[in-house]
C-alpha cells in the first residue's frame, strides 16, 4: 500500500520512506530497517525523516527501541482504494514509476 496521493509531491527518499511505514501500519519500523527499505544513503533517511517529523507526518516512539510510525492522515483508507478502482497492479506500478 502506498501513502495517500497528496503526500506523493514530496522529495522521493521522503515519499518512499512514507510507502514503507504505510506497508507496515500497526508494527512500525526501526530506522535500520527503514534504511534497508529505501534505497538512500544513511544521510539522506535522516534528513527525509527529520522533515516527515518535522510536518507531523510521522511519530517516533522510543520504549524498548525507536520505532518510526506514519500518522494516521497519511495511511489509505483500504475501502476507499478498492471503490475507486485504483487497486490494480497495473495502477500501482504506474504510481510508483510516477505515471
Amino acid at each position: 500500500m502506498a501513502a495517500k496521493p497528496e503526500y506523493r509531491d514530496r522529495p522521493d527518499v521522503e515519499v518512499a520512506l512514507l510507502d514503507a511505514l504505510v506497508d507496515r501500519g500497526d508494527e512500525g519500523m526501526t530506522v535500520l530497517e527503514l534504511r534497508a527499505a529505501v534505497d538512500a544513503d544513511i544521510d539522506a533517511v535522516e534528513e527525509a525523516l527529520s522533515a516527515l517529523k518535522e510536518d507531523s507526518l510521522i511519530t517516533v516512539e522510543s520504549e524498548e527501541r525507536v520505532r518510526v510510525y506514519p500518522h494516521d492522515r497519511v495511511v489509505p483508507d483500504p475501502e476507499d482504494q478498492m471503490e475507486d478502482g485504483s487497486g490494480t497492479l497495473v495502477d500501482a506500478v504506474r504510481d510508483r514509476l510516477g505515471l
